[in-house]
């Protein structure tokens, strides 16, 4: 009912309509003992003040309750004056029945006041969790994207589950799937910091054990910082290659992601044994595995395994069985005599693009529902799945050039390019590509080490790529205006919609963007 108040408060109507409400419990306090005074009754009508106190455990705070109760005591006891009953026992009976009406009304107000508290809690909690995490997925032609949001149902509130798609350089395309121990307010916020850390680190092109690493480093300062509470939240960072086809992954403590391939076949990494982050100086070894074409990978919580309810061996089966196109019925996700309208769960949908009608928007869809309606009526934690079918760019797509590291191949490099470009019919960019590509290569010819690789990208932006072998990353610089040379990251900045450089095993690649 305050909530309510609450929302009603700013009409004056309303307003006035709320402050009669709140003095209601005293008015009838009062009409009450002036009509026993009037009519003197020799019975037991002076019982009927016992409801006043309820009255205002439905209305007002703790505080008042306790203060109208114990009025509505001392005004029975003042009513003994008119009151023709001589029996003194009798009455201090009553009395005491009166004294305890008041208390059980405090008490059923302080009940009431905590379920109002636990709601708002609740409720913020799951606005917060539900504006941190994504709505929408930027269109990648890495991966096709569907997923599932279930917050947990009940009183402890919503927990810490999120879950991202992040476009990387070179068409590339991170997948993310985390936990953060605990729930409510404290956990949706922790799980909102920890996705702004996957962001920044995500930009900055690390791999994915290093970004688990770095992420570690600030889940233990937030431990020290915040006293007296259990640090520590699970990660699942993957990076998917479409051009090379081919996935890195590093496991921070989160469950295995599973891979179903375009025949059936559902196959679960085996779970890997880093510990959660926030343990510091744990090593985060990454994993690569080659995808064909059609796979898809399912990422998941272990809300959605309910483990606090079945074996860990029994859970992973029955979602195997699910993403395989099993039935809910075949698993022990759920009972086969179960006719239970499981559609009522507030659980979140999403794609990157509106559900089309070819059979891979069709499949996708199907394997999330089937997942979804398997869910038990009542759960006790959140669970999130996000699905992801790979693609893989054609040749036609993709041009390498292998460069010994020579001065005169930079004009090479140029000619190449534009003829590329003119094929793709791009000629219009020519001149602009054909800049930054003198730029980026003189330098790698320069100042790093051979062999230098140069590689174009026609995606939904065109992508250059210049490859060497040093690990030193150049930094731009503003020159002065009698300096003949430090120009040439300045204007790649200018001339591409976007750039920046990322460290492979074999050195660096700088790479620009051209948004088409």
């Amino acid at each position: 009912m305050e909530l309510a108040a609450e929302a009603i408060s700013g009409h004056p109507a309303r307003h006035r309509a709320l402050i009669a409400l709140r003095a209601a419990p005293s008015v009838v306090l009062v009409l009450s003992a002036a009509v026993i005074v009037a009519t003197s009754p020799g019975g037991h009508f002076g019982l009927a003040l016992a409801v006043v106190p309820f009255l205002a455990a439905a209305v007002h705070g703790v505080q008042a309750t306790a203060l109208i109760g114990a009025l509505t005591v001392g005004t029975y006891a003042g009513l003994r004056h008119w009151q023709s009953e001589d029996d003194t026992d009798v009455w201090l009976i009553k009395l005491g029945l009166m004294a305890a009406t008041a208390a059980v009304a405090v008490l059923i107000s302080q009940a009431r006041v905590r379920e109002l508290a636990l709601n708002r809690s609740r409720d913020t909690a799951l606005t917060l969790q539900r504006g941190l995490l994504p709505r929408d997925f930027p269109a990648t032609s890495a991966a096709e994207i569907r997923y599932r949001y279930v917050p947990a149902d009940t009183a402890a509130g919503v927990g810490g589950d999120w879950f991202d798609v992040i476009p990387l350089s070179g068409a590339r395309v991170a997948l993310v799937m985390g936990d953060v121990v605990g729930h409510g307010l404290h956990a949706a916020a922790t799980m909102g910091r920890l996705r702004t850390a996957v962001h920044t680190l995500a930009d900055l092109d690390l791999p994915p054990d290093e970004v688990l690493a770095r992420m570690d480093d600030l889940v233990v300062r937030m431990g020290h910082d915040e006293v007296g509470r259990e640090p520590g939240a699970s990660c699942l960072y993957m990076v998917y290659d479409p051009v090379a086809g081919t996935c890195t992954m590093g496991n921070a403590g989160h469950t295995p992601p599973a891979f179903v391939s375009p025949d059936g076949r559902v196959e679960v990494q085996p779970q890997a044994q880093n510990p959660p982050l926030g343990y510091g100086s744990a090593p985060f070894a990454p994993v690569e595995v080659s995808l064909p074409e059609g796979t898809v990978i399912a990422l998941y919580t272990d809300g959605l395994l309910d483990l606090r309810h079945r074996e860990a061996d029994d859970a992973v089966a029955a979602l195997t069985a699910l993403l395989g196109g099993g039935s809910p019925s075949h698993s022990r996700y759920g009972n086969p005599n179960d006719n239970s309208d499981h559609s009522r769960l507030p659980g979140a949908r999403g794609a990157h693009e509106p559900a089309g009608p070819g059979p891979g928007a069709d499949s996708l869809e199907r394997m999330c529902d089937r997942v979804y309606a398997a869910l038990p009526p009542e759960h006790d934690d959140d669970a999130a799945l996000m699905l992801a079918r790979t693609r893989v760019l054609d040749a036609d797509h993709v041009a390498d050039w292998h460069l010994s590291g020579q001065p005169e191949e930079v004009a090479a490099a140029r000619s190449a390019l534009v003829g590329r470009m003119e094929e793709w019919g791009l000629g219009e960019l020519a001149f602009t590509m054909e800049l930054v590509v003198s730029e980026l290569v003189t330098n790698a010819v320069q100042h790093a080490a051979a062999p230098v690789g140069l590689r174009l990208i026609l995606d939904d932006a065109l992508v250059c790529e210049v490859s060497d072998a040093s690990s030193t990353s150049p930094h731009p610089r503003r020159a002065e205006p009698w300096e003949e040379s430090g120009r040439g990251l300045f204007l790649v900045g200018q001339l591409a919609d976007r750039w920046g450089t990322r460290y492979t095993p074999t050195g660096k690649t700088i790479w620009a963007e051209k948004y088409l």
